[in-house]
């Protein structure tokens, strides 16, 4: 992956690399040679304040990668309630190639969980395009004991995708949320879960796919 940036409106742009060959499925296509340009429209959320957040996109235009360093929901250990919740609403202008569409193939969510006995800690997402009806949802749970690093991946079959329309410009919207419930733990105890690590090395990507608009 390419370096990111800090969210504050700017533009990620990066020049493709020569393309790896691969099978063509339903009109999926290789990625387009030309660049793709992200522009970040709002970031919303208790999970991702100001500058806390970056954006990049693959150099060879088949994945963007979001990471946090301060997605954080926890309860117990003085924690207020509101903090078992976390959130974040990004709304994404992407810029691709004339003449290609694309949508969200699959999307890998990591980060680390420390959950009490008893205890159990949830990763939402949903994606949808800007005006569409089409929204899809997806939940991981995780159960305690917990002490380890966790990994979801949200996958969507070949014949589903909802691809971005072609000839306008729509965002796209995605809303992630991690929560974590104190269930039967014992009194006092704290349990918590992240999308981010230590050393703010772990990131969400989303894996694209392409294919050519048709002909006008």
């Amino acid at each position: 992956m390419a370096g990111g940036f800090l969210v504050s409106g700017a533009a990620v742009a990066l020049l493709t690399a020569a393309l790896p060959a691969q099978p063509a499925q339903a009109g999926i296509i290789d990625p387009p040679p030309d660049r793709i340009v992200i522009d970040v429209a709002t970031v919303n959320g208790s999970g991702c304040p100001k500058d806390t957040t970056a954006i990049a996109v693959s150099e060879d235009n088949t994945a963007f990668t979001v990471t946090y360093s301060q997605y954080l929901a926890q309860t117990g250990g003085g924690a207020p309630p509101t903090a078992a919740r976390r959130n974040c609403q990004l709304s994404l202008v992407v810029h691709v190639p004339h003449g290609f569409t694309y949508a969200i193939a699959s999307a890998d969510y990591r980060g680390y969980a420390s959950l009490a006995p008893g205890a159990t800690g949830t990763e939402k997402a949903s994606y949808y395009f800007q005006g569409s009806p089409q929204t899809a949802y997806r939940q991981h749970d995780f159960r305690g004991r917990y002490e380890d690093n966790w990994q979801a991946t949200d996958e969507t079959d070949w014949a589903q995708l909802v691809w971005a329309p072609c000839g306008v410009q729509r965002n796209f919207n995605i809303n992630t949320e991690l929560r974590v419930a104190k269930g039967t733990s014992a009194p006092g105890a704290t349990s918590y879960m992240t999308m981010d690590s230590t050393d703010g090395n772990i990131s969400t990507v989303y894996h694209l796919a392409w294919r050519e608009c048709p002909a006008r």
